[in-house]
């Protein structure tokens, strides 16, 4: 086989390795008795394997160590898929303390890889996506935007479909105050994804900060509503400009204050708003607990 026809092979590793009939029972057979194997069935001219095998070797990279990837070319090495009853390619057979055990045959989505190594193992994988998502959103809630965007912006080149990190990578353009870039953001996930919670919960943020700069400076507002506590529409423009500025607990007291003076007023615009607001900061936001719980206690007492 030339040396540019195989772009699947790669250079061998402690952890992925290409078998051939002579090294099959050291790489996978005896390999197996420490270790699970997967052992990718492919050959160069079939298009599913080019798909499947990059990410059976990110799935077993990913695994940490807990499982080990062979991959055998049925054109060079026919014997052993022929004794394993291997009719069609891709087709991946996994085993364990020297026996085949289980597998699948096709170009199966990473998820699905995922479950099925998950269930070889009997534990689930190491969840480095979901270590990276913690990291950056500690980093944004430091306040380090850059940070965190350079995070999310590293988890998009693994994952460009990600609604988590297209959420984080958008709420870091809205902390840096650039709400274009952060629509341009949420504009470029796929449609699939837009009723996503997280996504949604960026969408009403930019709203809310795009109101609020229409609204401008605050100290006029904090002015008649010091003078005129029954001016609604100041106290309501207040809360969005402080919500935007993040200042929860004063936003959130302005509009239980509006509902506990005129739950009409507006439309029900007052609690319409605090449930934006509630949306836009997340169900496990300590002032979104807080807030429905007053919220509730002033529509039902």
């Amino acid at each position: 086989m030339a040396a540019g026809d195989d772009v699947l092979a790669t250079a061998p590793d402690d952890l992925i390795v290409e078998t051939t009939t002579q090294t099959f029972m050291t790489d996978v057979v005896q390999a197996s008795t420490r270790t699970p194997v997967l052992v990718d069935f492919w050959a160069p001219w079939c298009g599913p394997c080019r798909q499947l095998t990059p990410v059976l070797e990110k799935v077993v990279r990913a695994a940490g160590g807990k499982v080990k990837l062979a991959k055998m070319n049925i054109d060079d090495h026919p014997q052993i898929a022929g004794q394993l009853g291997i009719q069609s390619i891709p087709a991946v057979i996994a085993f364990t303390r020297g026996q085949p055990v289980d597998g699948f045959m096709g170009a199966l989505p990473e998820s699905q890889i995922q479950s099925f190594v998950e269930r070889i193992l009997g534990e689930p994988l190491p969840d480095e996506a979901g270590d990276l998502l913690a990291e950056a959103e500690a980093a944004l809630e430091a306040g380090d935007v850059a940070g965190a965007a350079a995070i999310y912006s590293e988890l998009l080149v693994e994952e460009p479909d990600s609604a988590p990190a297209i959420a984080g990578l958008a709420r870091c353009h809205v902390a840096a105050g650039d709400l274009e870039q952060a629509k341009a953001t949420l504009a470029a996930a796929p449609a699939e994804k837009a009723k996503d919670p997280a996504i949604a919960a960026v969408a009403t943020q930019i709203e809310i900060a795009e109101r609020a700069a229409a609204i401008g400076d605050l100290a006029p507002l904090e002015a008649r509503v010091a003078a005129d506590p029954a001016d609604h529409q100041s106290r309501f423009d207040l809360a969005v400009g402080l919500a935007a500025a993040g200042l929860r607990k004063e936003a959130l007291g302005h509009l239980l204050e509006i509902v506990r003076r005129d739950r009409a007023w507006n439309d029900d615009g007052a609690r319409k708003e605090l449930v934006k607001l509630f949306e836009a900061w997340g169900p496990k936001d300590e002032h979104t607990i807080a807030g429905r719980k007053r919220l509730s206690s002033l529509l039902f007492a």
